[in-house]
């Protein structure tokens, strides 16, 4: 079970991962999209939208931290394992939150609003649930196990087995040995891994990343002659009193 779980599925998650973007971007090019409802509610859309998309960024900025630098680096650098638990806590505490909180307010208002739910398919509810599941699973690993029971010292475990995996050697004992909660959230994030190509949330591979690089756009009347030179245009006269 080990194997399967710790070995085998982690690969079958990155080439459903690779090969369903693949598929996607060569089949549905135009689909890679979250179907805009903004046409449709705007209030709760203003809010939710921003909470969620910021918190999960925070979130996947912290799994690298966390995931991918090893714990020997951040000690090179002189910091000890309690400050960097404490940031993690603190941090991850308020990033999950405000995902967590943003995701409910999206689902609320997807229930609440007529036009909205009925544009919302049968994929989108279990990507809805998968991707709650994960942050609730997530936020509670902070919590519980960093915080109530810890500190956990998951660099130790779950750092090295996710590095191992692209390094084509993934060691299966140190999986066995984490927290429950630990290996229901890596196990949720591998299916969502799988589902990712196959639901809106394609859509962060088609975000403007390049728009804060993009060219100047310049402005240019007609006539070679700005505002200020333009002769007035042709209407009434304005009355004035004598």
């Amino acid at each position: 079970m080990n194997l399967l779980l710790w070995v085998a599925l982690p690969y079958v998650a990155i080439a459903c991962l690779v090969g369903g973007t693949v598929w996607r971007y060569r089949y549905d090019r135009f689909g890679w999209t979250t179907r805009s409802s903004e046409l449709y509610e705007k209030r709760l859309l203003r809010i939710a939208s921003p909470l969620f998309h910021f918190g999960l960024i925070f979130v996947i900025l912290g799994h690298i931290a966390g995931l991918v630098v090893p714990e020997d680096w951040t000690e090179a650098v002189h910091v000890p394992e309690s400050a960097y638990h404490a940031v993690s806590l603190v941090a991850g505490s308020i990033a999950g939150a405000a995902a967590v909180a943003g995701l409910a307010l999206l689902v609320y208002r997807r229930r609440t609003s007529g036009p909205v739910f009925s544009a919302t398919t049968r994929n989108d509810k279990l990507m809805y649930v998968l991707l709650g599941g994960s942050l609730l699973l997530g936020l509670g690993v902070t919590v519980i196990e960093n915080g109530i029971r810890g500190p956990y010292d998951y660099r130790e475990t779950v750092g090295p087995w996710f590095r191992d995996v692209f390094l084509l050697r993934p060691d299966p004992d140190l999986m066995a040995r984490i927290p429950l909660l630990y290996k229901f959230h890596v196990l949720l994030g591998l299916v969502l891994t799988a589902l990712f190509p196959f639901t809106r949330l394609i859509h962060a591979f088609a975000a403007p990343w390049r728009y804060p690089f993009r060219p100047y756009i310049v402005y240019r009347s007609r006539g070679g002659r700005g505002p200020a030179t333009r002769d007035p245009a042709r209407g009434w006269e304005p009355v004035t009193r004598r």
